[in-house]
């Protein structure tokens, strides 16, 4: 499997559903208290730009304009930052 192809798995698989969850989790939180903070109000706009960006790398993986070293970056990066939330959120990341 390509680079690419990996990273198309990845995007649909795990990484906008896990969007789509959060901003569910946020929108059910504002109907429970009937108001949306600024925070939340933030977070959905961030979680919403993000989601469109990785649907733009979906975009260039379907019409060809994705690089094999590119996807493999992106797939590195998108890792990392999955380990280190997974950290965080077991408290094995020490706060400075």
């Amino acid at each position: 499997m390509s680079y690419t192809q990996k990273l198309e798995k990845l995007l649909k698989e795990s990484v906008i559903p896990d969007i789509e969850d959060r901003l569910d989790e946020i929108f059910e939180e504002i109907a429970d208290s009937k108001e949306a903070t600024e925070d939340a109000k933030e977070e959905i706009e961030e979680l919403r730009e993000f989601k469109d960006d990785l649907n733009d790398v979906l975009e260039d993986i379907n019409s060809g304009d994705m690089e094999e070293d590119e996807a493999k970056e992106l797939i590195d990066d998108i890792l990392s930052a999955q380990n280190e939330n997974d950290e965080e959120d077991f408290g094995f990341v020490e706060e400075d």
